[in-house]
């Protein structure tokens, strides 16, 4: 029984371990390597010949999977039940819940997003000395106590025993069978049990060396507005009341903090710059969002506005030029950094494409590797499926990589599959002008252009020099919207109409250098939809290099290539074919995850929207379509003969394009400048962001940007006073036996 409930967890995508029962644990010798990927089946079937029990790992390697476990017996599990009831009616029963061995509860449930670690959610506070399992602590009067855990849950890097292990028993659902929740509904459970928690730890003490800070720091603790700066960062008081329920920036429901007696306690793991199960004082909420977590620039702040007594405020006259004080920065966008390895596989043709690229390639790029093969299976199943929102499978691929950073190779594999099939005339290497990339769609309506001039293309439009490249520009904003219908070709003076290609399907595969390309953006390209059209990924550093060799197309490959270029739905031969693509279902629960895609990138535009800011309105005005696009190739990839967009297509599909919408926000907000001042603005911290710690002495910086000291310290005051750099002493002694001046990136210039 325990073997066949392993096996079928495994077929599930949960990595599954064999456990020793009494002392809850794996039962090997380390099992680190299985919070990264599953076991293989034959390891199974070892494992599980005559274990006594099973454990899950929770966190991505299963797909996402978080526990919540309900200790004491399970005594806060009604409580928390009817909570979530109320405010999400239905919820509850999607969820897999079972007992215990100790009498308490589990419920689990996957998440469309990554979770967090453990965290404790709820908690008491026991008097009398409790046994082993509990944290003994002493309060500030020396009371022995102890903290006892009530609610919490198994993230990232845990796992949890269960059913059919004895003692453990499945109340509602199955493990093979387990919900994916939203950001939302997995906000609704950790809520209503961080309502019932009943212990708040002190807060954080100051960092030490900051000692002598403390007392404007204690006086701003005793009487300072707390309210009011988390007011103005965005937070939202939503149950008043001797114990305040607060809710983070972003949050439309629920809370995220409380509080009590002065005490700012948070229990939201995505309320930065705070972290969760941790309480924080006034003067420590007021220096983390006023002052990016310096507590000595927060000091000399209030110290300034008259706390702690009539010391005089730290003079930086000489340090820095005084002047008008700058507007606010604008909100920031947070960094997702570059997108996640595992989001960078497809299962079937495209990962086979993948592994024969990196296999024969002098420098195997995994991120070139996958935008090539996504770029070929898109123009492979052009004009041949579409989803019932009639998405077609055109996608604008641009890989960013340094120079002979494995680039080419990705085309060339392309290039010979392509031709290995017959359709090398449907292949395109440059964009000479706009008319020249629809008069050979008007012959080949469906075509693959790689290429490796975006950037040189872009920079042209920007500097407004060449009405070719504009043209350019228009044709492939054109085409991408006519893939599901008839794009009319230009007549000619005193020609007859030239007629028109019939649903068009342009898939582009480009290349640049990412300095370059983000560089030739201008916020006109960002607004006219073209940056919103793309697809862009980076490759970060040069991989390691291999010895290259040479290996023959494998066959699989060169047979479902061959498929695609003989399927032909429609009607009318080849020379005359009118196609009517194959409409590709969606499985129920992968209409509820777009459904929920597109609601969310909804909420984003209307955000965008009510800011004023065309680039975000743009950019997440497409992302529900590029989802789609993107779910029906994964659909395709994985079963070209009888493809359904299913419940790991929909996600993928999601997560994907979610993190690509946000690190192509977050680039464009740090490379693209709205005026000469800003551009200087934007490189100055560029500098900074390059630099080891984010840190440059005054004298490297100002030799970095190459300009005069006073156009420079007024680009440094600017910033200064925007929060967007930081002055820092270093340890090092400069002319005149002071310590030399340094400047440091903030957090919140970090993120955008």
């Amino acid at each position: 029984m325990i073997l066949e409930a392993a096996l079928a967890c495994r077929v599930a995508g949960l990595s599954v371990l064999p456990a020793h029962l009494a002392e809850k644990r794996p039962a090997l010798s380390g099992w680190k390597p299985f919070q990264e990927h599953l076991p293989g089946k034959e390891q199974v079937c070892a494992w599980f010949k005559e274990a006594e029990a099973i454990c899950i790992v929770t966190g991505k390697v299963s797909g996402n999977l978080e526990m919540m476990d309900f200790d004491n017996g399970g005594e806060l599990f009604d409580r928390w039940a009817g909570a979530v009831k109320e405010q999400s009616p239905g919820l509850i029963d999607r969820l897999v819940i079972e007992s215990s061995q100790s009498g308490g509860r589990h419920v689990a449930y996957r998440c469309r997003d990554a979770v967090c670690g453990n965290l404790k959610l709820a908690q008491r506070r026991l008097e009398t000395p409790g046994g082993k399992q509990y944290v003994h602590r002493k309060d500030a009067d020396g009371n022995q106590h102890v903290i006892q855990t009530l609610i919490e849950t198994r993230g990232e890097g845990g796992l949890f025993l269960c059913a059919p292990s004895p003692g453990y028993k499945l109340l509602q659902g199955d493990f093979t069978h387990l919900p994916v929740l939203t950001p939302g509904e997995r906000d609704v459970l950790l809520s209503a049990a961080w309502a019932l928690n009943e212990y708040i730890p002190p807060p954080e003490p100051i960092p030490t060396g900051c000692a002598s800070l403390a007392r404007p720091g204690d006086d701003y603790s005793a009487r300072g507005d707390v309210r009011a700066v988390l007011v103005k960062h965005g937070w939202t008081l939503a149950k008043p009341g001797e114990n305040e329920y607060w809710r983070r920036p972003g949050k439309t429901n629920g809370w995220s903090a409380t509080l009590k007696d002065r005490i700012f306690y948070v229990f939201s793991s995505n309320a930065a710059p705070f972290e969760p199960n941790k309480a924080y004082s006034p003067f420590a909420v007021y220096a983390h969002l006023e002052h990016n977590g310096d507590f000595a620039a927060a000091a000399r702040a209030l110290r300034a506005e008259g706390y702690g007594g009539d010391e005089p405020a730290v003079n930086l006259t000489g340090i820095v030029a005084v002047a008008e004080v700058a507007p606010p920065a604008e909100p920031t966008v947070p960094d997702p950094g570059q997108m996640p390895e595992d989001l960078l596989r497809v299962p079937g043709f495209v990962s086979e494409v993948m592994d024969y690229c990196l296999q024969t390639a002098p420098y195997p790029n995994t991120v070139m590797a996958f935008c090539g093969a996504l770029a070929l299976q898109a123009f492979l199943a052009g004009r041949k499926v579409r989803d019932p929102g009639d998405n077609r499978t055109n996608v604008y691929l641009l890989g960013l990589a340094h120079s002979a950073a494995g680039k080419d190779h990705p085309r060339k594999v392309n290039t010979r599959i392509v031709h290995e099939i017959g359709l090398a005339s449907c292949l395109g290497d440059r964009f000479a002008s706009g008319e020249g990339i629809q008069d050979a769609l008007f012959i080949k309506p469906c075509m693959l252009f790689q290429t490796d001039e975006i950037d040189g293309m872009l920079q042209q439009i920007n500097k407004a020099q060449d009405a070719r490249h504009e043209n350019i520009m228009s044709t492939l904003l054109s085409m991408y919207s006519a893939a599901n219908s008839i794009f009319p070709m230009r007549r000619k003076a005193g020609k007859e109409s030239p007629g028109a290609i019939d649903q068009p399907c342009l898939a582009l595969f480009g290349t640049a250098i990412p300095n370059h390309y983000y560089e030739a953006l201008s916020e006109r390209m960002l607004t006219n939809g073209f940056f919103a059209r793309m697809i862009i990924l980076e490759s970060g550093p040069r991989p390691e290099g291999q010895e290259p060799h040479i290996l023959d197309l494998p066959p699989r490959i060169i047979a479902t290539a061959k498929w695609w270029a003989d399927f032909h739905p429609g009607s009318g031969n080849l020379e005359n074919w009118h196609p009517v693509p194959r409409i590709v279902e969606q499985t129920e629960d992968a209409k509820r995850v777009l459904v929920e895609a597109r609601l969310e990138a909804e909420d984003e535009y209307a955000r965008a929207e009510k800011k004023g800011d065309p680039v975000g309105t743009t950019v997440w005005g497409r992302v529900s379509e590029q989802t789609r696009k993107l779910a029906l190739i994964h659909a395709v990839s994985e079963d070209h003969e009888s493809p359904c967009i299913g419940l790991a297509a929909a996600e993928w599909a999601t997560r994907f394009v979610m993190h690509q919408t946000r690190r192509m926000l977050f680039m464009a907000r740090s490379y693209v400048a709205e005026n000469p001042f800003h551009a200087e603005c934007l490189k100055l911290m560029q500098k900074l962001r390059a630099s080891p710690d984010k840190t440059l002495s005054h004298s490297k910086l100002l030799k970095r940007m190459k300009m005069d000291a006073r156009n420079f310290q007024e680009l440094v005051t600017t910033l200064l006073q925007r929060g967007d750099i930081a002055i820092v002493n270093s340890p090092q002694v400069g002319h005149g036996g002071r310590p030399t001046l340094e400047y440091r990136l903030t957090e919140q210039a970090g993120e955008a």
